[in-house]
């Protein structure tokens, strides 16, 4: 079965436009994919630590070693990986704070680059064979020709991100110039539909 995994981060709930765009999306993906499973990891409903000492000391410690306080230290962590190993298609959708990703997507990136499970301990990535879209809603634009192309860091980061564990299948969809609809100058469904094309297509639809 083709299984989606859907990383939400925004904490503004139904006034979301990236979730809002992530519910598009997966519209899209399930009339393409009939029949396949969608797993959903909302980031603000996830009590989410940060890398703690205790955490590192068993990240650095061979798993046949674990004592129990390791084992429940790495917990979420390993669960987070066993989300993206078991996925076909992963979609992380997330807002642009100060020309970068929220606190809380950083920590699930700290949470799932793990040697030997991700990451090898040669450095090449051991997530292949996968896909990946990122939904972004920014409140400025980031694409070619803009005066601030080169603090598109949320993109770049994400891309580098997920190369670095193996998917290199990246698609980004850019919700760039959001604020319009905070502004009341769009509605939200308008904006959105501006970016259906896109969607459509990285959905597979």
């Amino acid at each position: 079965m083709t299984q989606l995994l859907v990383v939400e981060t925004s904490p503004r709930g139904a006034q979301s436009i990236s979730r809002t765009m992530t519910r598009r999306f997966v519209a899209d993906w399930q009339a393409a994919h009939v029949g396949g499973q969608v797993v959903e990891r909302d980031l603000m409903t996830t009590d989410l630590p940060f890398v703690t000492a205790p955490w590192l000391q068993a990240y650095f410690t061979p798993t046949e070693m674990h004592s129990p306080e390791m084992k429940e230290a790495l917990r979420l962590s390993d669960e987070f990986v066993g989300e993206i190993l078991a996925t076909d298609h992963l979609v992380i959708a997330t807002p642009v704070y100060n020309y970068n990703v929220p606190a809380a997507l950083k920590a699930w990136v700290d949470h799932i680059v793990r040697k030997g499970l991700t990451l090898g301990f040669d450095g090449s990535g051991l997530v292949t064979g996968k896909k990946a879209t990122v939904l972004i809603a920014s409140g400025g634009v980031y694409t070619e020709g803009s005066p601030i192309r080169d603090r598109d860091i949320a993109a770049q980061y994400l891309r580098l991100i997920l190369g670095v564990i193996g998917i290199t299948d990246v698609t980004i969809v850019a919700g760039g110039g959001a604020k319009v609809v905070d502004m009341g100058e769009r509605t939200m469904d308008g904006f959105v539909a501006t970016l259906e094309p896109e969607i459509a297509i990285a959905a597979g639809a």
